[in-house]
């Protein structure tokens, strides 16, 4: 995965990001697929945490103390990630960013509640997660019933006259996107020709290929990842069927264009803005790329929810999960991604999802 070490985990789970060699105060933590096939949004999340934390530490850390940075690998397994949130419980941890998968934030969270603990997830979008009543839960990026609706719209605009099947991977995230993109649609009086189930790690679609040929599909609505969409389209291309594929935001990383190769120009997908086209990242992106790093997709989602954090807990003067929280619903916080809040759910207050483009294996706001 694009230069991802192993020891890059072990680094940013043991070292203090800072100058000196002091013990470390205040332990926060990093939590996401680390390894397995969702690995390289592990490596985003975890790029941008450790240079989060180091900044913070450079220009002396928190309330006077510094930040120790521990990583969780939870491969998106819901098991793995409750077993994830229990270790950081017993270590101490006062902050978790993560996790990726819906499918895992929404069981770790519980512990997280139970354990008082804040989590901040840069990237998990359904919408149960705000929705369950905790009050120490809160996430960066948006919702699947709002990016459902802006995927509708854009099929309803371009391809309202074209036979479209909905795929998803039996995930949280890609079923309930998947299905949010539905009931957009069909509100809009567009029916699907198919909605059919995939398996997530299959290699070989010829059979869905053939099923799609034979309904006379013509685009794609896929609630699932970079992978299986790769996959999907590459075969498709593969064997004459012409598709356009649209789908969410688990299709924001280059390994997409590596897997779907030529076939994938043209596939659609929704994602928040792209903050390393803001003025406010600038200098952030500027350290990354010094380093030989893009920081793509979840990468500033990930800083920015760790700068959010340590604002609210400097305005609290406490890292208490309540204390924090209180202070995260009350406030407006500078970052990465420009000024945000958050609602009463946790929800962010920020501007919603784009639609994106893939072309010549690189994406970027479609141009109409």
């Amino acid at each position: 995965m694009r230069g991802f070490k192993t020891g890059l985990l072990a680094a940013a789970a043991t070292v203090i990001l800072g100058t000196g060699v002091a013990q470390a105060d205040i332990t926060i933590a990093v939590a996401g697929p680390m390894t397995g096939q969702n690995a390289s949004f592990g490596e985003q999340m975890s790029k941008g945490a450790a240079m989060a934390v180091k900044d913070i530490n450079a220009k002396g850390g928190l309330m006077g103390q510094k930040l120790v940075l521990k990583v969780g690998d939870d491969a998106c397994d819901p098991k793995q990630a409750v077993a994830v949130a229990n270790q950081f419980a017993n270590e101490g941890v006062v902050f978790v960013v993560g996790h990726f998968c819906s499918g895992s934030s929404i069981p770790a969270s519980a512990v997280y509640n139970e354990e008082g603990i804040l989590q901040i997830s840069p990237a998990s979008t359904n919408p149960k997660l705000t929705e369950q009543g905790f009050g120490v839960v809160f996430r960066t990026c948006g919702r699947d019933d709002q990016q459902g609706v802006i995927a509708a719209d854009y099929i309803k605009d371009h391809y309202a006259d074209k036979k479209i099947a909905i795929l998803h991977d039996k995930s949280a995230y890609g079923e309930g996107l998947a299905k949010e993109t539905q009931a957009a649609l069909n509100a809009a009086n567009i029916k699907e020709v198919m909605f059919d189930a995939i398996t997530v790690g299959e290699k070989d679609y010829s059979a869905l290929v053939t099923k799609m040929k034979n309904e006379g599909v013509q685009i794609v609505y896929l609630g699932g990842y970079y992978t299986e969409a790769g996959l999907i389209v590459r075969q498709a291309k593969d064997q004459g069927l012409n598709i356009v594929l649209m789908s969410g935001d688990a299709t924001v990383a280059s390994e997409f264009g590596s897997i779907a190769g030529p076939a994938g120009d043209g596939t659609l997908f929704t994602f928040s803005p792209d903050p390393r086209k803001s003025p406010e990242a600038a200098p952030v992106v500027k350290a990354f790329e010094g380093e030989g790093y893009n920081p793509e997709g979840y990468t500033l989602y990930t800083y920015g929810s760790i700068q959010a954090w340590a604002q609210a807990a400097t305005t609290a003067n406490s890292t208490k999960a309540a204390d924090v929280a209180k202070a995260l619903h009350a406030g407006q916080f500078e970052t990465v991604l420009g000024k945000i809040g958050f609602d009463a759910k946790g929800d962010v207050s920020a501007p919603g999802y784009v639609v994106y483009q893939w072309m010549g294996g690189k994406y970027d706001y479609v141009n109409n």
